[in-house]
């Protein structure tokens, strides 16, 4: 079975189709003045059945109604047919997509450019439960004094507790006045912020919140010194110092355990590294070491991923893998036995991606304490990772930068035996062991704490209380500052009506959509009338897709389908469509608008008057096609009763364009290229002025089309018979400019022919003692374009005697331009020979005697020459190829160029002395001022600086910053650069 298909049956008829072609209905009706019911329905296509499944609305059937909607479930780029979620952007963003997942997801923080090191820190140090407890216990009077610590009590509430999936960090950031653009160290950004905020806390009256820094994070070491001979330790040793992390190297280590080593090393001091040991009283070896004295609840290790390249003064990254425990026992680091078994649980890991150190992006992966859940902050996203720091499938990492494993380790060998030799408990127990490429700092919560003695103080340096581990939820605001509640409650009440107007906002628009798009479909169902059926409308095509894709239509507009008459011409056809009177109604009643126009408001009219168009339009086609085919005999030269002139030129072009049923503006002027300024014959030897003799018929057809284009123009198309006479005057101007055009045309071949080399470009052979001349090089480059028959419409070279004068200093009458070297030829003049110097004065009105001369001379070494007499160039023999080897004998010589009139050195370097002071007296002149951020340089600056070698690398993982931000300025000389840098920070800021 075939498939059936409308595609055939809604092609554009031909003449011949269903019966009487159109052109034959046409000249019918010019033939009897009469339209039948038959003609009309013909001529506006009503006769065409309803179209289905075109692809597009087709012009040609005026019941198509195809392609104005696209198909069920499709949609269109724009209008009432695009996605449904581009409509709901209009709404602008969506406040439910910022809403938090869960009570127990804890909320991410916006990146306001380049913060995401402080968002990682502030992550790390919220999910704290001590330090935000802490934070929390401050009281209102301290808050309002301390700006930096009212703004993080405030950013830690709406962590806590607000409904947003993630906050707004910018007012914490603003108060600290971070730049959101420069990149930052986490470390470096951790230690100031917790020595402001220890600063900050001593003014609290609560002791828990006054000292929650120091509880949390401080412990304390000792440098310890040691004689080798006597054994004592050095006065400073015994003094204890704070500190808030300890800085692990990395390079060459593989875990935390060989870091800590390493870190805890003896160093021997001897040679110049000696210690002058006070007991001894003289320089002796020694040993020095850190020792742990107290260590802090929560323990944090700075990685030195970071190494400072002296060559190149840049820092560069160390991305070995390095592993660290799940648990990590301290209690035999310490420098005295501890009465509490220390095992320490990984609580965070600070990740930094990329290698450049003022670059990359930090996130942090955190566990939260009350759940044992791993969560991983990236800014505003946060993902739950499981059990697993990275992830619950641990050999697998949560980015490409981050490599982990798991090992399983024995603790058991970081058991020691206690003072009194008793060993401690050396159960086994196993950890997780995590290696990562990237991981830039560690924390470590203190586990547990385990008696091993009755007697002594803690060495920990904290204070171990039982803890409340109730878990906190997103709704419970019994555990915030009271001055707080209400704030952060009528924010999440605010964002959460937001919420609701949004949604309901996003259902009354998707209903308003649906409805519309409902409407369309169902009023283009009811649309197509079958042939020949009646009662139907017109309506203009380009509303009624307008209509269609719209949201909101416009009245209807039948303006443009409406003829002088007031009805429907039929040149409107392809413009309009017929809509039953069910659809039509539904429109008008809706829109309003109009004109309504029926199936009886069919112009006879203008069909009488298209019938006359039609047939006048078929008439000169036919004629046209006739004249066409004579036209090509005429070009051939076939045809030999010509009488009237035509331009040869617009004639091919008159035979190359296509037949139109009327003459076109390109149908005037047939003879305008052929008329001279004074209204005759242009000579044929003119530019352009070829012509051919046409028929006396073709001429009046071409006379009639010509004047009907433009009837204005009386002169635009002049008559020339074939007695017409050429315009003597033109004749005689054409005949005198190409006699000169012969003669110069000879002129340049003999001066082309007299200085052969000269005009090819080839240097003039030197000897020695024999004279040549010098001559502007610049004059030499002009005279060579104008002798030159390819180059056209060169300008004339001036005289050489004002050329020549021009070469001459006023004071002193001598040359104020250097000769050019003997080997390159370089400079301003070019050295030509005595028989070229003669012709050029014969030939462009130079004085031979006013010449600047010059001679190649061979001194010996053990002369003198005159100094002051001539310019001298001295150059090895060996490197002047072109002398005669006759005159090449003397091997200590030294070839020179004289000159006269000689070089007069004072002009020339007054001369150059006033061109350099020219170039340094500029007054406001517009250079540009590009800001860089970050480390890249803009590819124009780098392109410039191609050919200065520099051990910089420039980094490819660059951070993304605005650069480029351009500004210009007006400098002068007088600009100092202390001025120029106040200008440059003015508009910058």
């Amino acid at each position: 079975m075939s498939r059936s298909t409308t595609r055939s049956k809604n092609k554009r008829q031909r003449q011949g189709d269903d019966g009487a072609s159109t052109s034959e209905i046409w000249r019918k009706i010019h033939k009897t003045g009469a339209v039948s019911e038959d003609d009309m329905n013909q001529l506006y296509m009503i006769w065409k059945p309803v179209c289905s499944g075109c692809r597009v609305n087709t012009k040609d059937n005026p019941n198509c109604f195809c392609a104005l909607v696209p198909p069920p479930n499709g949609t269109r780029k724009s209008g009432l047919w695009q996605k449904m979620s581009d409509f709901l952007e209009s709404l602008g963003p969506d406040p439910t997509k910022d809403l938090r997942a869960s009570a127990d997801s804890p909320a991410g923080l916006t990146n306001l450019g380049a913060t995401c090191y402080a968002n990682s820190i502030l992550q790390c140090l919220y999910m704290n439960k001590s330090f935000r407890e802490g934070i929390f216990s401050v009281e209102p009077d301290v808050l309002q004094q301390q700006p930096v610590l009212d703004q993080l009590a405030r950013l830690f509430v709406q962590l806590h507790v607000s409904n947003k999936a993630f906050i707004d960090s910018s007012p914490f950031v603003e108060t600290l006045e971070l730049d959101n653009g420069v990149q930052q160290d986490s470390h470096e950004f951790l230690t100031l912020l917790l020595s402001l905020l220890e600063r900050c806390l001593s003014h609290s009256k609560i002791s828990k919140a006054r000292t929650i820094v120091q509880d949390l994070f401080r412990g304390s070491v000792s440098h310890v010194t040691t004689c080798s001979q006597c054994g004592r330790d050095s006065e400073a040793s015994s003094k204890m110092e704070d500190f808030y992390e300890l800085e692990l190297n990395v390079k060459g280590l593989k875990s935390l355990d060989e870091s800590l080593d390493d870190y805890l090393s003896i160093e021997e001091l001897h040679g110049d590294n000696q210690y002058f040991c006070d007991s001894c009283k003289t320089r002796v070896d020694a040993t020095r070491s850190i020792k742990l004295r107290t260590l802090p609840e929560v323990l944090n290790f700075q990685l030195k991923r970071y190494v400072f390249l002296p060559k190149t003064t840049t820092k560069k990254k160390i991305t070995s893998s390095f592993s660290f425990p799940a648990e990590l026992v301290m209690h035999h680091r310490l420098s005295e036995p501890s009465q509490f078994d220390l095992i320490y649980d990984l609580s965070a890991v600070l990740i930094h991606k990329g290698t450049a150190a003022n670059s990359g992006h930090y996130i942090a992966h955190i566990k939260d304490e009350n759940t044992g859940q791993w969560w991983e902050f990236d800014d505003e996203n946060v993902t739950d990772l499981g059990r697993h720091p990275f992830g619950e499938e641990a050999s697998c990492s949560t980015s490409k930068s981050v490599k982990t494993d798991v090992v399983h380790s024995s603790l058991s060998e970081a058991r020691t035996a206690d003072s009194n030799g008793n060993g401690l408990n050396d159960g086994h127990s196993h950890s997780s062991l995590f290696s990562s490429s990237d991981a830039y700092m560690l924390m470590y919560h203190l586990k547990h704490t385990k008696n091993v003695g009755e007697k002594g103080g803690m060495v920990c340096g904290v204070n171990h209380k039982n803890r409340e581990d109730n878990a906190v939820t997103a709704q419970d605001y019994d555990c915030l500052p009271s001055h707080y509640c209400e704030e952060i409650q009528n924010f999440n009440a605010s964002y959460i009506d937001a919420c609701e107007q949004f949604k309901h906002r996003k259902e009354l628009e998707s209903s308003r959509i649906n409805e519309r798009k409902q409407e369309v479909r169902s009023v283009l169902a009811e649309a197509p009338v079958q042939p020949l059926e009646q009662p139907f409308f017109w309506i203009y095509s380009d509303w009624l897709r307008q209509w269609a894709e719209n949201i909101i239509p416009t009245a209807i507009d039948n303006t443009y389908i409406q003829c002088s008459h007031g009805k429907v011409p039929v040149s409107k056809v392809t413009t309009m469509k017929r809509l039953s009177s069910t659809a039509w109604g539904k429109l008008l009643s809706k829109y309003g608008g109009g004109p309504t126009l029926s199936h009886d408001d069919c112009c006879w009219d203008c069909l009488i008057d298209g019938a006359q168009n039609v047939v006048s339009a078929d008439s000169y086609r036919d004629r046209r096609e006739s004249l066409k085919r004579l036209a090509r005999d005429i070009l051939d030269g076939n045809c030999e009763d010509g009488k009237y002139y035509v331009s040869r030129p617009w004639l091919q072009q008159w035979w190359k364009r296509k037949i139109a049923d009327a003459p076109s503006e390109a149908d005037a002027g047939p003879t305008a290229a052929i008329s001279c300024p004074h209204g005759q014959l242009l000579p044929e030897q003119a530019t352009g002025a070829k012509r051919v003799l046409v028929p006396e018929d073709f001429w009046l057809f071409l006379y009639e089309d010509a004047t009907s284009v433009k009837p204005d123009d009386l002169l635009g198309c002049p008559t020339f018979p074939l007695d017409s006479g050429e315009c003597s005057q033109c004749s005689n101007e054409l005949s005198e400019v190409a006699c000169m055009e012969d003669s110069l045309r000879l002129l340049k071949q003999r001066q082309r022919q007299s200085h052969e080399k000269l005009f090819s470009g080839k240097s003039t052979p030197l000897s020695l003692h024999c004279k040549y001349f010098l001559v502007p090089s610049s004059w030499i480059s002009k005279w060579r374009n104008y002798v030159n028959q390819a180059v056209k419409n060169s300008d004339k070279p001036e005289t050489l005697d004002g050329v020549i004068d021009s070469l001459m200093c006023e004071k002193h009458s001598r040359l104020i331009e250097r000769p050019p070297e003997l080997i390159f030829r370089r400079g301003g003049l070019t050295i030509v020979s005595e028989n070229d110097w003669k012709c050029f004065c014969e030939e462009w009105g130079a004085i031979e005697t006013k010449g600047i001369s010059v001679i190649v001379e061979n001194i010996n070494d053990s002369e003198n020459a005159l100094t002051g007499s001539c310019e001298e160039m001295t150059i090895s023999e060996d490197q002047l190829a072109n002398l005669d080897k006759a005159n090449n004998e003397s091997g200590n010589g030294q070839i020179v160029i004289k000159t006269c009139p000689e070089v007069c050195e004072s002009c020339i370097g007054e001369k150059e002395s006033c061109e350099l002071m020219q170039k340094l007296n500029y007054c406001n002149e517009d250079i540009t001022v590009i800001l860089v951020r970050g480390k890249e340089v803009p590819k124009s600056i780098l392109e410039a600086s191609k050919g200065f070698e520099t051990d910089r690398r420039v980094s490819k993982r660059s951070r993304k910053t605005k650069n480029g931000s351009s500004v210009s300025l007006k400098v002068s000389a007088s600009t100092s650069i202390y001025q120029l840098k106040m200008m440059i920070w003015e508009s910058f800021g």
